[in-house]
């Protein structure tokens, strides 16, 4: 796949535009399937923070249901493992681009597998995927223990599509424990590469070549 991996979505002219050279067409031309289920595992979101981000309706933030797709659909990855593959499988084969949001990135890698999507997307290599956060960090090797709010005891592995992880909301207003030295201790646990990112910030992957766009402010630990 393609992958744009944001902190906090397409926020800037530099991110848009990445985001069109990977989808290869204007943005309202192209079907964009919206996936919130990340929320669910994460402790801090509520029925009221999923329904404003498939509704678009944060105050503080642009929302990538509302950039102006040809058509936007929901796919809840808990439901897929109750109806027919085929029905579903057809909706994410007619898609192009999943816009994946935060919340808790362990919890997404489970649902992922269950539902049989991160089987499905090695033969998608068209589609692109949209990262949100926890929708981002879900692609990386490990989240590190500061991320892990599902399943507090447990482990910290997810899927592994890049060999990179991501420290998201770097230098987030009013978020003390997200700061540059906070990641650095957070980048210092973990046995490979890691970008801190902040929320004018995302990380293309095309082919393997993965590209920095910003607008704000990252930093690179090679690990």
């Amino acid at each position: 796949m393609k992958l744009l991996l944001t902190s906090g979505g397409v926020t800037n002219a530099s991110i848009r535009d990445a985001l069109i050279r990977l989808l290869g067409k204007p943005i309202a031309e192209s079907r964009a399937l919206f996936i919130p289920t990340a929320q669910w595992g994460q402790p801090a979101c509520t029925p009221e923070s999923v329904w404003a981000s498939i509704a678009d309706r944060w105050a503080d933030q642009p929302g990538l249901p509302g950039l102006g797709w040809k058509s936007v659909g929901v796919l809840e990855l808990t439901a897929l493992p109750s109806i027919p593959e085929d029905r579903w499988v057809a909706w994410v084969r007619d898609a192009d681009v999943l816009l994946v949001d935060g919340g808790e990135a362990v919890y997404l890698a489970h649902w992922l597998r269950q539902s049989g999507l991160a089987e499905l997307l090695p033969s998608l290599p068209d589609l692109v995927w949209v990262g949100v956060s926890a929708g981002s960090m879900v692609m990386t090797p490990r989240i590190g223990r500061a991320f892990v709010d599902w399943q507090p005891d447990g482990p910290d592995e997810t899927l592994g599509v890049v060999d990179f992880s991501i420290f998201p909301h770097l230098d987030y207003p009013g978020w003390s424990q997200n700061t540059l030295e906070s990641a650095r201790r957070w980048a210092a646990q973990l046995p490979g590469p890691a970008y801190a990112i902040d929320e004018q910030t995302a990380i293309s992957v095309r082919d393997g070549d993965v590209e920095v766009i910003s607008e704000g402010h990252w930093e690179h630990f090679p690990g």
